[in-house]
């Protein structure tokens, strides 16, 4: 929850905020209760939001604005932008990728940014292990066999494969929300592998994961949970030769980004019926109808629905409006995005 008392800025006033997002956006995330929060410790521009800063509105709002929460869809702050906002210090971002709208004009000035990403982190690793433990017990394909067939399976002839006692999953990228699934994932008895190369064998030992080889991850695990962000380096990382190397009937789940992922490769091993698939993302990220992908039995696709949506949207605005309470008051961001790190975030 955030802070409810009025708080100051070093030189004894509040930083005057403004929102710039979508309308959409806005229409989701701000009511009275978040209105009310951000007002306790800023003097708050109210809605309509800015969603477009070339405006002469957007232009009267930015010549004053200290601190722009922000959201989905804001326009980029460019140095255009910029030259309306000559106060503007500090970025506080109600979502987690802010690489759509935080240009290096930014950087320049050396405006602080933060971003709710951890927040938004808990659905998407929460998704993720209540998909690990349903696949491990083949309920998806077990309820649609009981729907069509109307008959119990014999319990005492399942399958040794069926069950999460011991089952090996595998981690690809320590992210924000791989090393989410990694704590969820710790009262369970599984075998957590990771594979990261920027992760030393001291850190994965500190959060109780064995690091592995690409290779050796897609070999050993009965799934594999993606979470790495989508860059350069990463497209197509989870290629045809991994997906042939996974073991019979594994899982591939993908709450990352499509790209990520050889697609056209993993259509091909799935309509193989060599291993299951799991998808909230796929490229593009609504598959036209038709593809392939729609007729396979053995692929559960979702809608990007693992991250923060309805109710969940209230803790981005909590922890966006607890951050604009820590910056008014010179404690600093507990969740900052620092630029050298933008080449390995989503």
């Amino acid at each position: 929850m955030p802070n409810t008392t009025p708080v100051h800025d070093t030189a004894g006033r509040r930083p005057r905020a403004a929102f710039a997002m979508a309308a959409e956006t806005a229409g989701a995330l701000l009511n009275d209760r978040t209105l009310e929060a951000f007002s306790r410790v800023c003097d708050l521009t109210p809605p309509p939001v800015l969603d477009d800063f070339t405006t002469d509105r957007a232009h009267a709002v930015l010549a004053d604005t200290e601190l722009l929460v922000t959201g989905w869809g804001c326009p980029p702050l460019d140095a255009s932008a910029l030259a309306s906002a000559p106060r503007l210090r500090a970025v506080v971002h109600t979502a987690g990728s802010v690489r759509g709208h935080i240009t290096d004009a930014c950087w320049e000035r050396g405006i602080k940014v933060s971003s709710a990403a951890a927040a938004n982190a808990l659905p998407v690793a929460e998704y993720t292990v209540a998909m690990i433990l349903l696949s491990g017990k083949r309920v998806l394909e077990r309820a649609r066999s009981y729907r069509s067939q109307g008959l119990r399976d014999d319990w005492l002839a399942t399958s040794p494969e069926v069950g999460n006692y011991r089952r090996t999953v595998g981690i690809l990228s320590a992210s924000l929300i791989g090393r989410r699934v990694v704590e969820l994932l710790r009262p369970y008895d599984l075998r957590v592998l990771l594979h990261d190369p920027y992760v030393s064998e001291e850190e994965a030992a500190a959060l109780g994961v064995r690091p592995v080889g690409l290779g050796e991850l897609f070999a050993r695990s009965d799934v594999v949970s993606v979470h790495t962000p989508l860059l350069p380096a990463t497209q197509g990382l989870v290629s045809r030769e991994l997906l042939m190397s996974m073991r019979p009937d594994a899982v591939l789940l993908n709450t990352a980004r499509g790209a990520v992922v050889d697609q056209d490769a993993l259509v091909d091993v799935v309509r193989q019926d060599r291993i299951r698939a799991i998808l909230d993302v796929t490229d593009p990220d609504t598959l036209p109808a038709g593809h392939p992908l729609w007729e396979c039995e053995n692929a559960l696709i979702t809608p990007h629905l693992a991250g923060s949506q309805g109710n969940e949207w209230q803790r981005l605005v909590d922890l966006a409006a607890t951050e604009a309470g820590r910056w008014a008051t010179g404690e600093g961001f507990a969740h900052p995005v620092r630029r050298e790190r933008l080449a390995f975030l989503a």
